[in-house]
């Protein structure tokens, strides 16, 4: 159970990160469906940086760039040219996988290298606690990140006045316009920051967690960072529940296959996902959405 926990974790803490940067999106008003193509980028971007270099800062600083310059080409057409965010997200999706794998190839050609990887971390005097000091606080650093950027998000959205400005864009861009809140700007600063913490999740995959990066290796964990986004309310406490229990289902899959249950291989793959569809099923009818997510929003000529 105590190894099932650790994994829980450690699994949740790229999760989260690409949650938390689909939040700040989304309560500006924007949703960022090419999720899964920011984190790609990033995770290629970090794995090319750490390889080359032999630095795995190096590679978590390419990751997050990679994230930035994704999200400023999808902030230049889904908010500043007004381009339907959904389709811009799907193309960002397609660019990325494809770039991504012939970008692999063409400097990879033989057997791709393998990547300094960050390991975990042990918190001074917490990790030494029995049973659940090196279950909790022998974490990769994503995991210690994730938690308090987490907590840093819900005080800027409860506390601080452009926190407040950010979810009014998310809620009535027009009525926070009127206020003299510039909406474009807003919408564009939670592209770029969310999209960063997206590239910074996608990082974790080839430094944290295997070390080498493959073809289309985020497997979905973008779309699941959008359900957790759902599932969690739109808000920085519910993420961080959500993140978890998508976190766990991943270590499950993981537990199950270790303790030898004779099922399918596929089932164990696919428990994940099912789990995806079935909590998107449940959620979707008891959830608010910002008002204006996903609208482009357009000022009227005065």
């Amino acid at each position: 159970m105590e190894a099932l926990l650790e994994a829980t974790l450690r699994l949740a803490g790229p999760l989260l990160l690409a949650a938390l940067g689909e939040l700040l999106m989304e309560r500006a008003g924007v949703i960022q469906v090419g999720l899964e193509g920011v984190m790609l980028s990033g995770a290629f971007a970090a794995f090319a940086a750490a390889v080359a270099t032999g630095s795995p800062a190096a590679g978590v600083l390419a990751g997050a760039l990679a994230g930035c310059a994704t999200g400023a080409v999808f902030a230049l057409f889904a908010v500043v040219r007004r381009a339907d965010q959904i389709v811009v997200g799907t193309a960002i999706n397609l660019l990325a996988l494809g770039l991504t794998g012939v970008a692999s190839r063409a400097l990879y050609a033989g057997q791709v290298p393998t990547a300094p990887g960050i390991a975990p971390l042990a918190l001074p005097g917490l990790s030494a606690i029995p049973h659940l000091g090196p279950v909790l606080f022998v974490q990769p650093p994503y995991v210690y990140a994730a938690l308090a950027l987490a907590a840093a998000i819900a005080l800027f959205f409860r506390r601080s006045r452009p926190g407040l400005r950010w979810r009014a864009v998310g809620e009535s861009a027009r009525a926070a316009d009127a206020e003299g809140v510039g909406v474009t700007r807003v919408r564009i600063a939670a592209v770029l920051a969310g999209c960063l913490l997206a590239g910074i999740a996608g990082s974790a995959l080839p430094l944290s967690q295997s070390n080498v990066f493959t073809e289309g290796m985020t497997a979905g964990r973008g779309f699941i960072a959008l359900a957790i986004v759902i599932f969690g309310r739109w808000s920085p406490g519910g993420v961080v529940l959500a993140a978890l229990f998508f976190g766990g289902a991943h270590a499950l899959q993981f537990w199950l296959q270790a303790r030898g249950f004779d099922l399918p291989y596929p089932l164990f793959l696919m428990f994940p996902y099912a789990i995806t569809l079935a909590v998107l099923a449940f959620a979707m009818g008891r959830a608010r959405a910002p008002e204006d997510l996903g609208r482009p929003y357009r000022r009227e000529a005065a």
